[in-house]
């Protein structure tokens, strides 16, 4: 995957304000817990995580019926220093 597609999503301002709070809390957040801090749509949040899934940035694990997403800033670095 090129790096382009990574400064893609990046370039969304939700994105990147989900994707600070995840980095703020260090931890593992849902979608209720991301709603809570960013005031924006359920729907809107899931599609947004999506993209950010999509291109490495974070990961997801399911437990019962909730997905928790966390960093995945070890890919996206490795990434980093191979471009």
């Amino acid at each position: 995957m090129k790096l382009e597609s990574e400064f893609k999503v990046l370039s969304e301002s939700n994105r990147m304000e989900l994707l600070s709070e995840l980095c703020k809390c260090g931890c593992e957040m849902n979608v209720s817990e991301l709603h809570s801090c960013c005031g924006v749509d359920l729907s809107v949040i899931s599609r947004h995580l999506a993209q950010l899934k999509s291109v490495g940035l974070i990961k997801s694990e399911k437990r019962g019926r909730e997905v928790f997403y966390s960093l995945d800033v070890g890919s996206f670095a490795k990434r980093l220093r191979e471009f």
